[in-house]
């Protein structure tokens, strides 16, 4: 019976200190994490200053994943010209138009930002005092994210949130450490880095004001993506573009 005793603590020591046994989870704080998106392409020259821009928010002294969130949202209407962009979908086109009208802007174009679901055109020079402005703002919706199952082509997430206003949540499969070798087009003969980029947006969840919202949802993992390179990105957003609150989930090892 000693014998048998030993060996159950061993085993519990060791599920508790294991690392597979940590949970895959975050939830996000009471101030607004800013959500920047940007609508790129390939076939666009002007594009890459804008990408590199994401690659390296995170060298911006006081600019981190627990305030702001980047979203590289490749679009398709430029694909006409040249070279078609691997990462562009419809649906990136469709939400820039959307935002844009809510903006009341009739024109898209390439690059183009938006930080908590508004234009951003002085993204070169104001980006950290944008950042912050967001980040002083109590969040008005709470998010939590659960890793749930983690197989070889899609994940299961439980996402929880609370808002006192009608809104929506959205979740985004995102991808670091991207490149093309551009054959053709405006940029024909680069080479393309990019990272936060959008590869699988779910289906858009609409939110009980009031009330805890859980949702077990799925995302799509693209053939060959390395999974240090994934992330999850969970926001909630009113009927008027406003980013309510943001957050990201590294997908754990």
């Amino acid at each position: 019976m000693k014998h048998l005793l030993f060996i159950v603590a061993v085993q519990f020591a060791w599920l508790t200190s294991s690392p597979a046994a940590e949970v895959c989870s975050k939830s996000s704080p009471s101030y607004t994490i800013a959500l920047l998106e940007l609508y790129t392409s390939e076939g666009c020259s002007s594009c890459p200053p804008a990408d590199k821009t994401v690659k390296q928010l995170y060298q911006t002294p006081g600019l981190t994943a627990d305030n702001v969130i980047p979203l590289a949202l490749h679009v398709d209407y430029w694909d006409y010209i040249g070279w078609k962009d691997p990462y562009a979908q419809p649906l990136h086109t469709e939400r820039q138009n959307y935002l844009s009208a809510l903006s009341g802007s009739r024109t898209i174009y390439t690059p183009e930002f938006f930080i908590g679901g508004l234009e951003f055109r002085n993204w070169r020079s104001d980006l950290l005092r944008a950042v912050k402005t967001i980040n002083r703002q109590p969040a008005l919706a709470s998010i939590d994210i659960k890793l749930e199952k983690n197989v070889t082509n899609k994940l299961t997430l439980q996402i929880d949130t609370k808002t006192s206003q009608a809104s929506e949540l959205h979740y985004v499969l995102v991808e670091q450490g991207l490149s093309s070798s551009v054959s053709a087009g405006e940029n024909k003969g680069e080479t393309l880095q990019h990272d936060a980029v959008a590869r699988d947006w779910g289906t858009v969840i609409k939110l009980t004001p009031e009330l805890q919202n859980t949702s077990l949802v799925h995302l799509n993992i693209p053939i060959n993506s390395k999974q240090k390179n994934l992330s999850v990105v969970a926001f909630v957003q009113n009927p008027q573009g406003k980013i309510l609150q943001a957050l990201s989930l590294p997908l754990c090892n």
